[in-house]
């Protein structure tokens, strides 16, 4: 088995879902999250992060806010997960909550060391 991270990417929604959807949303994903556990795939659950930030640019002279850039698309979580390979990796995040919406699953190989 290899590792992969799942880095989930939207775009910033202008309004705040009701305490009723955000319940759902958040059952949704833990819901997945237990499913591929169940399975032995998760590694690590990740985190969810916050869409503020700062970038370090220019040998740490230049500091920026971020994390963006000229996207419209901020990562807001990851999650490391455990497959057999990419493809299998991939089959994997199809059942992740933000792909209900705007959001995609970015799926990477982490590379040994």
């Amino acid at each position: 088995m290899s590792e992969f991270l799942f880095l989930y990417r939207s775009t910033i929604d202008s309004g705040r879902p009701s305490a009723d959807e955000s319940q759902k949303r958040m059952q949704a994903w833990m819901n997945w999250l237990k499913e591929l556990g169940e399975k032995g795939h998760i590694k690590n659950t990740g985190q969810p992060l916050d869409v503020t930030g700062k970038v370090v640019r220019n040998h740490g002279k230049t500091i920026t806010d971020g994390p963006f850039a000229e996207a419209k698309e901020v990562v807001l979580g990851y999650t490391l997960v455990e497959a057999r390979d990419l493809a299998q990796a991939a089959e994997l995040s199809k059942g992740c909550p933000i792909l209900q919406g705007d959001g995609v699953v970015e799926v990477r190989p982490v590379m040994g060391m």
